[in-house]
């Protein structure tokens, strides 16, 4: 039994309700739970399950409806001030000055928490050491790489050692080496100082170092328990299938509509599914009309318990969907299938003296999803933008949808659909309007325009929020109606950059549901992602460090490459640190 010294956060009944216009959004809703001393504990769920707002309660920022919460022995109500002298809080967007120095940012959230003098140098130098920003202590935050932001963030709230440390999604857009990077700076304060950690995070692989989690669901609780305890409700509901003999989109496909499957992804060259009960040892029921299908038990993850748990909640199944886009014959007629549609060469970008982008060259064929993947700083973002006309280049040359960009860039521009990090939607305009605004932009009006809006109000599901402003929505929505504005001209070439950034995964299951209808079609798909998950969708990837290519291929050869004796199954994951690793260490020895 655990006793009252052992728990380091108590959440009794806790409801809290928020109201949106005329509606009433209930966040949370009669949540208990607790958080035991020195571990780390995940609080999970999708976009909306309520976790922000658990721990804007629990961190003393605002007030509960009903319920209480007691953090370190105090009631976060009514001792809000000492719990938020005894606790670090990092929120999802952390309030660094990007304007001041790493040193500077130190110094005034040392002020801040009232931090001694003469505790500062030592505090400082564990913190720079920990962190891995002993180097940077002079340069802005602002011209810091997006997991170095991350880090100094954390670095931050720590500066007074806290007993409780709240994290609220810290490695949301942090590319995979950061995410590690950040993970040992946690299990580091657990294992020396014994701090408790409350984290949230919408990464499920993330959720799987937890010591214990938490699920959450519309603002109820779904769960709690160790991973490994959520994990086990799985076993022998979970199988690999092989599609090195057919088509694995279409495979996906008819394996989503299959009786009994409860889920299944593209993992590489295979298919993972996982069942509602336990299956039967042939495929026979699984898919009769298919031959040589062969279902091979695999390890259950975590993951596949919480969406199990999410989908029993919902009463939902797997995601079907009808075809999003019926290009007319004369679409592609200057398509040759396998030739490319986007061709770079010797592609440049320089800004003053610093390269963003050196001398990049591939090629990307009509209907193929082709992963852009690197650190934060790599020069995604900005072949992307040169890509899709946007951003001149320095030197080389792109051709897309068979115009020289730097020649022709409005031709191009109107066979391409961009959909960014940020997803670039007005907040001030509710959906129908960004919709509309979007469909002008590409020369939609009249009937015309109306049957294309019409066409994504349905086939995104946003009718019911059609008159909401854009700014109120969900991520979830957001990245819906994101997706819709860039399809409202039926581009043959999509351009998505991290666009499932944040979102939870049956959002992302929903995403990639899309986007493979749309390959299907014959729609050319470039994307970078943070989440390794997604790039086993991609044919081909290229993984990017300091404005060069680094590895070009498919999942299957990329995760070949860090394949070991110590690692005889690498992730991609772990085949993306290991690149990005030995490159840092030749960029060392250089």
């Amino acid at each position: 039994m655990t006793t009252a010294g052992q728990i380091a956060l108590e959440v009794n009944d806790i409801s809290k309700s928020f109201h949106a216009g005329a509606r009433q959004v209930r966040a949370l809703q009669q949540v208990s739970f607790r958080v035991r001393h020195g571990l780390v504990t995940g609080l999970v769920g999708p976009d909306a399950a309520g976790k922000t707002t658990l721990m804007r309660l629990a961190a003393g920022l605002m007030l509960p409806d009903a319920g209480s919460i007691s953090v370190l022995g105090l009631d976060a109500a009514t001792q809000s001030l000492q719990v938020q002298g005894a606790i670090g809080y990092m929120p999802q967007r952390f309030g660094l000055y990007e304007d001041l120095s790493v040193q500077e940012n130190l110094d005034l959230y040392a002020d801040l928490q009232g931090v001694p003098a003469a505790e500062r140098t030592a505090r400082y130098a564990e913190l720079m050491r920990m962190a891995g920003l002993e180097p940077f202590t002079r340069r802005l935050a602002g011209r810091l790489s997006g997991g170095m932001k991350q880090k100094l963030g954390l670095a931050c709230a720590l500066v007074r050692q806290p007993a409780l440390l709240l994290l609220d999604e810290p490695t949301v857009g942090v590319d995979p080496l950061s995410r590690r990077e950040l993970w040992d700076i946690v299990y580091r304060l657990v294992r020396e100082h014994g701090t408790s950690v409350l984290l949230s995070t919408s990464y499920l692989d993330e959720a799987e170092r937890c010591d214990e989690v938490v699920l959450l669901h519309e603002g109820r609780l779904l769960a709690q328990g160790t991973p490994g305890e959520l994990r086990d409700t799985m076993r022998g509901r979970t199988y690999e299938v092989d599609t090195a003999n057919t088509d694995k989109r279409m495979l996906l496909a008819r394996l989503a509509q299959a009786p009994g499957v409860l889920d299944s992804l593209i993992q590489g060259d295979h298919i993972r599914v996982v069942m509602a009960d336990v299956a039967p040892s042939g495929s026979d029921r699984l898919l009769p009309e298919a031959g040589g299908i062969v279902l091979n038990p695999i390890a259950p993850r975590f993951e596949d318990s919480f969406i199990s748990l999410l989908k029993a909640n919902t009463g939902g199944s797997s995601i079907v969907l009808p075809a999003l886009i019926e290009p007319p014959a004369s679409r592609f007629a200057t398509a040759v299938p396998g030739q490319p549609v986007i061709e770079v060469s010797q592609l440049q970008r320089r800004f003053g003296n610093f390269y963003a982008v050196n001398n990049l060259e591939f090629s990307v064929a009509r209907g193929e999803v082709f992963g852009l993947l690197g650190a934060n700083g790599a020069g995604k973002s900005t072949t992307f933008r040169m890509l899709c006309g946007l951003l001149p280049p320095s030197g080389g040359t792109l051709r897309v949808a068979g115009a020289d960009l730097r020649h022709a860039a409005a031709a191009a521009r109107a066979r391409i659909g961009y959909m960014s990090q940020k997803f670039s939607l007005y907040g001030n305009l509710s959906v129908a309007e960004n919709l509309r605004f979007f469909g002008s932009i590409y020369g939609l009006s009249g009937k015309k325009g109306k049957q294309r809006i019409d066409w994504a109000l349905q086939e995104f599901e946003l009718a019911a929020v059609a008159e909401f402003s854009s700014g109120d929505l969900s991520l979830g929505y957001k990245q819906r109606l994101a997706l819709a504005c860039a399809l409202m001209h039926e581009p043959d070439i999509l351009f998505l950059d991290e666009p499932t950034s944040g979102v939870d995964p049956l959002a992302r299951r929903e995403f990639w549901s899309r986007i493979n209808v749309l390959a299907g079609q014959g729609v050319t798909v470039m994307v970078t992602t943070h989440f390794m998950e997604e790039a086993e969708y991609c044919d081909r990837l290229a993984i990017m460090a300091s404005g060069e290519i680094l590895t070009l291929g498919t999942p299957a050869s990329i995760k070949n490459q860090a394949r070991s004796v110590q690692l005889p199954e690498p992730t991609m994951e772990d085949a993306f640190v290991a690149l990005i690793r030995a490159h840092e260490q030749r960029e060392v020895a250089a």
